[in-house]
């Protein structure tokens, strides 16, 4: 099974970028997007529309911002369900989370919230990563294997952006919002792509900004994070780095 994620940054812009070209090619079981920032009145039903794929979407109340879809094919859902949010108003209008339960896991799809607008934010974002945890601990608890995938907006260690000391007091790796990244760990569960490459530098994403992609100046912030049991059961993780359309590239788990 490939389950891929990718922080599109806006899905009708990715639609002019080659977005269903790519995923054709791509073949995976699972797409999760991040970002979207599209309702659905505001699309047809040919760009909603995936031949062998149920596609759910879960966009933000507020126009043009963050929201999610999740890409699953047909016969997994003969046995699935998809819940759209935590089932919490504060953090469900933004469109953040999709669940997908299936016999074999537990998945969320989830885009974190930045933390890069102020205090409020950050605290916005550290409770949303409580509350995350939480249900995933229970989820635990009743013997479940849990897939969480998305956008984290956080880099865990400095190995995992290019400029750490530079960036010790910027949104994205603060040491509150690393700490977070850590409890799940501590809570039992891996991040698969470090687990299989401990020293490897790569980066799902980069500042459009200032072209940090050109001097490939990045940051690892988007993951997979599996119960250290089914750890097991991954094959590969990869960052698809070459890929463009977006500020972030796609990752692939394999299991």
């Amino acid at each position: 099974m490939k389950i891929t994620s990718w922080n599109i940054n806006g899905y009708r812009a990715s639609l002019k970028k080659g977005f269903r070209e790519w995923f054709e090619g791509n073949q995976a079981d699972i797409v999760a997007l991040q970002e979207i920032k599209v309702k659905t009145e505001q699309l047809t039903v040919d760009q909603m529309t995936y031949p062998g794929y149920e596609v759910f979407w879960n966009p933000a109340e507020r126009p043009g911002y963050s929201g999610t879809a999740l890409f699953v094919r047909s016969e997994l859902m003969t046995s699935g369900k998809v819940t759209l949010g935590f089932g919490d108003p504060k953090f469900d209008i933004e469109g953040r989370v999709i669940r997908l339960s299936i016999p074999q896991f537990e998945f969320f799809a989830i885009y974190f919230p930045n933390g890069g607008r102020g205090q409020d934010r950050i605290d916005y974002k550290l409770e949303f990563y409580a509350h995350l945890l939480g249900q995933c601990k229970q989820l635990m608890q009743d013997g479940k294997n849990v897939i969480i995938t998305g956008d984290f907006n956080t880099a865990h260690t400095e190995i995992d952006l290019a400029n750490p000391k530079a960036n010790v007091k910027t949104s994205g790796f603060l040491p509150e919002e690393r700490e977070w990244v850590q409890n799940f760990l501590d809570a039992g569960y891996v991040d698969s792509y470090r687990a299989l490459y401990p020293d490897k530098i790569q980066y799902t994403y980069w500042d459009q900004v200032t072209r940090a992609r050109e001097r490939n100046v990045g940051w690892r912030i988007d993951y997979f994070l599996v119960n250290e049991s089914f750890q097991k059961m991954v094959k590969d993780v990869q960052i698809d780095d070459q890929i463009m359309g977006s500020d972030h590239c796609p990752i692939h788990l394999v299991i």
